[in-house]
């Protein structure tokens, strides 16, 4: 009889992992990988752990990664000796840390109150120009609302406050209803029907505010890149405009309540008390909303966002949100992408939302006129 031998053994398979350079996520082929770059809009200007260096899609998300329940060991045990629970950057050593906590964690501003004055204006001083030669300046705007309609569930613009950066206030004063108030809201605005009763009307705040923002830029030019106007600087801004009747340019408005990195992981907005409390360290609004803290306490967010370093992206980014997304992977073919290395694809990929860091660049002289150009 004819021996027959065993079969020989079978050699293992080997799975190939393709994993993103900026998330860590792993896939099984190089196509599903380039999909996961295209949607996931990877960039120098996500939060991005200072252990691992995993890209995040929110602070919140990183503060997951690195402290949450599920957090990762390794990042959460180098994290919790040397890293800083308000910024979430990562030190050298525990002293460093408490001396960073220093300048880090802030003390809340003092309260207006409503004893002061009904309206207040300052001219802003000539020597502070010299801002506008390195960056758009910022001014804040906080708005309280009254209640009106029969059941006082109507939102009517009942006071005003700007502030510039650096926490003076430019403008403020309490505004004539619309409509008949049928609710104060005593307990959270503090107002009362004899702070309302000869206040400014609203077309005259709307030119005001406007006067302040454009700084004598034309509508135009403001729309276009911005010129001479000023960042405009608020938490849900659009119901403050709205309030005020008023339109501003889109590429000016710097919303806490939108920007990208200060949202729920599931990129909900959240209040201005969590972010004040989560990303500057002190309480607001323990008994009444006060138009100038919140004001001051949007402005110090927008700042701290303001002041990352970020390295540039490789590609320049557009001011038109629709043209910049994926124009570095559409201008390629699907087999060059697969053909690229994971960090080759991070490279390319930008971000969908415009970093505040880039406010802080310098901007650049086309023609007659300045702007940062982005």
């Amino acid at each position: 009889m004819e021996e027959f031998e065993p079969n020989p053994p079978k050699t293992p398979m080997i799975s190939i992992r393709h994993r993103c350079a900026a998330c860590f996520h792993q896939f099984k082929k190089k196509e599903h990988l380039v999909e996961h770059m295209k949607i996931s809009y990877h960039s120098v200007h996500q939060p991005k752990c200072g252990v691992c260096h995993k890209h995040c899609k929110s602070f919140e998300s990183l503060r997951e990664h690195i402290s949450g329940p599920l957090a990762k060991p390794h990042c959460s045990s180098i994290f919790s000796k040397n890293g800083c629970h308000i910024c979430l950057k990562i030190f050298e050593s525990p002293v460093s840390v408490d001396e960073h906590k220093e300048s880090c964690l802030l003390t809340a501003p003092p309260l207006l109150g409503t004893l002061y004055v009904p309206y207040t204006e300052y001219e802003e001083l000539e020597d502070k120009n010299h801002m506008s030669n390195k960056y758009h300046e910022a001014v804040a705007i906080n708005c309280q609302m009254v209640g009106g309609g029969s059941d006082g569930s109507l939102d009517v613009l009942g006071r005003v406050c700007l502030v510039d950066e650096e926490e003076n206030i430019i403008f403020h004063t309490y505004v004539e209803p619309q409509l008949p108030v049928t609710d104060y809201r005593y307990e959270l605005t503090g107002l009362t029907e004899d702070h309302l009763r000869d206040a400014m009307p609203v077309t005259e705040v709307r030119e005001k505010i406007s006067q302040i923002l454009y700084n004598g830029e034309s509508i135009g030019i403001a729309r276009l890149h911005g010129g001479k106007a000023k960042l405009l600087v608020g938490h849900n801004l659009h119901h403050a405009l709205d309030s005020l009747l008023m339109n501003y340019p889109e590429n000016l408005l710097r919303d806490t309540a939108t920007y990208r990195p200060l949202l729920k992981t599931n990129f909900v907005s959240h209040s201005l008390k969590y972010l004040t409390k989560t990303y500057l360290g002190y309480d607001i609004r323990s008994e009444s909303h006060d138009t100038f803290q919140d004001c001051v306490s949007v402005m110090r967010l927008y700042k701290r966002m303001r002041s990352q370093e970020h390295q540039n992206e490789d590609f320049e980014t557009c001011s038109d949100s629709t043209t910049k997304l994926n124009i570095s992977f559409d201008a390629r073919s699907s087999k060059d992408l697969e053909n690229m290395s994971p960090d080759e694809l991070f490279r390319i990929s930008m971000s969908n939302y415009q970093c505040w860091c880039l406010d802080s660049r310098p901007r650049k002289e086309i023609g007659i006129t300045e702007f940062y150009g982005v």
